[in-house]
């Protein structure tokens, strides 16, 4: 072993006497060279005592990939939209008779960005004017989104939010809520996104997320 080589050398260091009363270290050349063999085989030991599970593939040292921050996944989103609708005029019925109409979006930030805001304005298909608010907001610590509904028409309550985030470019939401006095999930769906464009969808399901039903969905095309 390296150790024991390392403590018959030590008596070749010394202190010599110079001028003025200082001291100078040496040793010999030879003997000092063995001392530095010793500290880079004991090193070199170390290296390759290291698992190979340890490190990396190809050996290299990474650092961690950083984490997503999803506070910016609707940044894209601020601005002005036309929508174009398509809704199941029945839900969770069997229906496949489905109604069209036009909206416009204007979507803001809130919050110092950890939220924001989209009022809507549906024009029906028999003519009438349909409000509502999108309220969003951000929680850092899960790192998900949480989205409820105002419905102009039902302004004392509010919907149950939907919570989630962005994943590869798609948003889904889900949430726990009532249709027609039974337990249902829902979820929205973010896709096809880009900056002129987005594809939203709703879908419920009545057994628990084995099967869903897609009932809502727009097309979104900025014009500012």
């Amino acid at each position: 072993m390296a150790l024991p080589a390392f403590a018959t050398e030590v008596h070749f260091l010394r202190w010599l006497p110079m001028e003025g009363g200082r001291m100078a270290f040496s040793c010999s050349l030879t003997r000092c060279g063995a001392l530095i063999g010793v500290f880079v085989g004991i090193s070199a030991g170390c290296l390759l005592a290291v698992p190979a599970h340890a490190l990396p593939a190809g050996g290299a040292v990474t650092r961690p990939a950083a984490a997503v921050d999803h506070v910016h996944d609707f940044d894209m989103f601020f601005g002005t939209w036309h929508s174009k609708q398509r809704r199941l005029k029945e839900r969770l019925a069997g229906s496949t008779a489905w109604e069209e109409f036009d909206g416009t979006q204007v979507v803001r930030p809130l919050l110092d960005g950890r939220g924001n805001m989209t009022e809507n304005v549906f024009t029906m298909p028999d003519g009438t004017v349909h409000r509502g608010v999108t309220l969003r907001a951000f929680d850092p610590e899960s790192q998900r989104w949480s989205i409820w509904w105002l419905d102009g028409n039902h302004p004392t309550s509010i919907d149950v939010p939907v919570v989630g985030s962005f994943e590869n470019g798609v948003g889904t939401f889900y949430s726990d809520d009532t249709f027609d006095g039974k337990p249902i999930k829902v979820r929205f769906q973010w896709s096809h996104m880009t900056h002129t464009t987005l594809q939203w969808e709703q879908a419920y399901s009545p057994d628990g997320g084995k099967t869903w039903e897609t009932n809502w969905v727009a097309y979104f095309t900025r014009t500012r």
